[in-house]
């Protein structure tokens, strides 16, 4: 899971799709921090490097040089990559610098080295400075273009995917460039149907949100970019997270924070409430609703402040804040044009507990002629752990492992034959969080290898005798499954403990630290906030003695790829680390699966050839895999028309097979499913949210079909008691067993919250 920097939320222009939606969770802050937070100034260029940033970078480069796992000087070679990686940071797809202002830069290549040592940031800063200044003339050149039309007989085309371009030569290259990226606009907005009012009003409301963002980028955006250049070049994994970055990520492993409990999204000029948090203050006082604008936050007793124009971080900082505080909140209501009468609500802070990434269960029918077997699933979107309520000794703190326990046994309760534990897209999280789920399914014994810098190799495992399931289980995963999911998964497959079932994994080996830089600050008095180093200290290995490095994990039943993985991945970054094979643990085989996996494969293949929701879904991928692989497009009105009823008749196709398959569960309207030209937030809340709604809903196919072969593997076992008793670990047996008392944390973790 690595974090992007701030910047990447506010400029990631990418016309010829979707414009990120900046989206943020109200969460904790140190105390009185929002009521003496001062009022944002925005667009104040040259932006300047702070001294307390001088010093995080400079003590961020002495642990980077000196503790990373893969330690490298920093010097001018290494100067040269955080050079190339900054300016991919700020303009990835070339749309902004020119190669005449790369030659203004180029003294800079081998300098930024000596800018970290000697702790002056001028030259990152002065880089970042003229990317703001050319993302400004930019979007007022496209605002320029509206006026004027296009000609759309011309047989013109654009190339969408710059990545591997050159930057355009001069001033003329890159004018004609942005002619050709909003006249693609324009002509998506036309091919939807739109006329050319609607069209004007709506590009020129888009870019002006654009500059908008843009002229909110502040000084911590600029040093945000740089140190996340610096971190990256050592190893794909390693990240600075500057304040911002620190604490939305503290709340992303421990799930919980002192706050409103509300989703809060910027849209035009307002932060409006995306959704209420159940339990949390906000849901409770009955008075804030999705839809609803954020116009004036005040604190306690003190003044309202005007928050409309804000960037969406800056108000979120106004209302975190510490338990048992008051925030008030001056609120323009979703249903009140802009004149509309305000409200004002006031709200106690209270622990809010973030049940979205949190483990989840259900049961899933699974009929196969005149037999019925309860599937149970867990899905868990993260491996996450409140390290700190933990080592406090709170009871009740929010943990992985805890939750998926106590799940299972409802899942007991409820009667299931077998479990399935969906990681698709689990990023990962605690290794320690990993290796205890794991216990979870085993007896006890090693789970994970971690070997540090130094070369010494520690065995991590489960100690605790008695599992919480010992009957049949599958894991499910994706190209998204990572990290301490990899561990998990590799465990499970290396001791025959379960089916892993799906795609190659993502393919991250490696463990991080966080360091709090500002524990090691050289200055008195009050601490400043310096951020924090996620950064690379070992290397996990499978107990078998493999790596997931690089390679994954590869499933026992491979379901088709879904056509990112040349783009997704480990193996798509140049500075990864190789794969590399340790010794392996000692550990035992509690089953050998490989058994029945040539008749669960054909059983498998058998049934998704005759499965219509199968071949749907593959048709889709193809599909996709074919637009994903367009790098240019026409503007011609004509050819892209014919491409565009070709691409309706295609999708109007799909719609109609889903309807078959699942009837009132697909989206009664077909026009959700096809183009409409607009960006992401430039649609209503309200049909956002159906959209998503309807996504949740959708069948799961590759879900359904691995309850199918859990299914076919129970009938498998209780039709050969031979077979079952090599392939049943410890007899189908439950034996209870607890985690309310587990151990504390390691201190090294695939994203850990421990500090040194």
């Amino acid at each position: 899971m690595t974090l992007r920097p701030a910047l990447a939320l506010l400029i990631a222009f990418t016309f010829a799709g979707s414009v990120p939606g900046v989206h943020a969770q109200d969460s904790a802050a140190p105390a009185g921090a929002a009521s003496t937070a001062p009022a944002p100034k925005y667009a104040t260029l040259p932006l300047e490097p702070t001294a307390t940033e001088a010093d995080a970078a400079q003590l961020s480069a002495r642990f980077l040089t000196r503790f990373h796992y893969d330690a490298q000087p920093l010097d001018d070679a290494m100067s040269a990559r955080i050079y190339k990686k900054y300016l991919d940071q700020l303009d990835g797809e070339k749309v902004f610098f020119t190669q005449e202002d790369l030659a203004k830069f180029a003294p800079l290549k081998t300098r930024l080295d000596d800018a970290i040592w000697n702790k002056d940031l001028t030259g990152p800063f002065s880089i970042f400075n003229l990317y703001v200044q050319r993302a400004k003339e930019r979007m007022h050149y496209a605002l320029g273009l509206l006026s004027k039309g296009f000609d759309f007989t011309k047989d013109e085309s654009y190339v969408v995917d710059r990545e591997k371009a050159d930057w355009p030569k001069n001033q003329a290259e890159l004018d004609n460039l942005w002619r050709e990226r909003v006249k693609n606009d324009w002509l998506r907005l036309k091919l939807a149907g739109k006329d050319e009012a609607e069209i004007r009003k709506t590009l020129t409301k888009r870019y002006n949100t654009l500059l908008d963002r843009i002229k909110q980028l502040d000084g911590e955006d600029a040093f945000q970019s740089f140190m996340t250049a610096y971190a990256e070049t050592t190893d794909p994994h390693t990240d600075y997270l500057g304040p911002r970055l620190a604490e939305n990520f503290d709340i992303s492993m421990k799930l919980s924070l002192e706050g409103i409990g509300a989703v809060l999204q910027a849209r035009d000029e307002y932060t409006q409430i995306r959704e209420v948090v159940p339990g949390g203050p906000a849901a409770k006082s009955g008075k804030l609703h999705v839809g609803d604008r954020i116009v004036a936050i005040g604190q306690d007793n003190g003044p309202m402040v005007d928050v409309i124009g804000w960037r969406l971080d800056d108000v979120v900082a106004k209302i975190r804040g510490k338990k048992d505080t008051t925030v008030r909140l001056e609120i323009l209501p979703a249903d009140a044009g802009p004149d509309g009468k305000h409200e004002l609500v006031t709200l106690v802070r209270k622990k809010v507990v973030v049940e979205e990434q949190a483990a989840k269960s259900k049961v899933i029918d699974v009929k196969d002629g005149d037999v019925t077997r309860k599937i149970g699933v867990i899905e868990l979107p993260t491996f996450y752990a409140d390290f700190a309520a933990r080592a406090k000794g709170d009871p009740n703190y929010k943990s992985a492992t805890r939750d998926v326990a106590k799940l299972l046994t409802k899942l007991k309760a409820d009667g299931v034959q077998g479990v399935i534990v969906d990681l698709r897209n689990n990023g990962g999280g605690s290794l320690d969080e990993a290796n205890e789920l794991t216990g979870l399914f085993i007896d006890k014994g090693p789970v994970v290898q971690v070997r540090k810098a130094d070369g010494d190799v520690e065995v991590e495992g489960d100690d605790q005798p008695g599992l919480a399931w010992s009957g049949p289980m599958a894991v499910l995963v994706n190209r998204g499954t990572a990290s301490a999911s990899e561990i998990f998964s590799a465990a499970i497959q290396d001791y025959g403990r379960g089916l892993v079932i799906g795609e190659p994994t993502f393919g991250k080996g490696t463990v991080q630290n966080l360091v709090d830089l500002d524990r090691f600050a050289q200055t008195a008095g009050e601490k400043p906030q310096m951020g924090e180093l996620k950064m690379t200290i070992a290397e996990f290995f499978r107990i078998n003695g493999g790596s997931t490095q690089l390679k994954g994990v590869t499933p026992d039943i491979q379901y088709p790829k879904n056509g990112d993985e040349k783009d997704f991945g480990e193996s798509t970054y140049d500075n990864a680390l190789p794969w590399t094979q340790i010794p392996p643990a000692d550990y035992k085989p509690v089953a050998d699966l490989k058994a029945y996996l040539p008749q669960l494969t054909q059983m498998h293949d058998a049934r998704v050839a005759k499965s219509p929701a199968w071949k749907l879904m593959l048709d889709q991928l193809a599909q996709y895999k074919k637009m994903r692989d367009k790098t240019t497009i026409s503007l011609n009105y004509d050819k892209r028309l014919a491409e565009r009823k070709e691409l309706d008749k295609i999708q109007a196709d799909f719609l109609a097979r889903r309807k078959a398959i699942d009837g009132d569960a697909v989206p009664s309207n077909p026009d959700s499913t096809l183009d409409d030209g607009l960006n992401a937030n430039e649609r209503s809340l309200k049909s956002e949210l159906k959209a998503e709604k309807e996504a949740k809903e959708a069948k799961d196919v590759e879900l359904d079909e691995t309850a199918h072969i859990l299914f076919d593997a129970i009938g498998l076992i209780q039709s050969n008691p031979k077979l079952a008793a090599e392939v049943l670990p410890y007899g189908g047996k439950f034996s209870e067993r607890t985690v309310a008392a587990a151990p504390t944390p390691a201190a090294a973790t695939a994203e850990t919250r421990t500090k040194p």
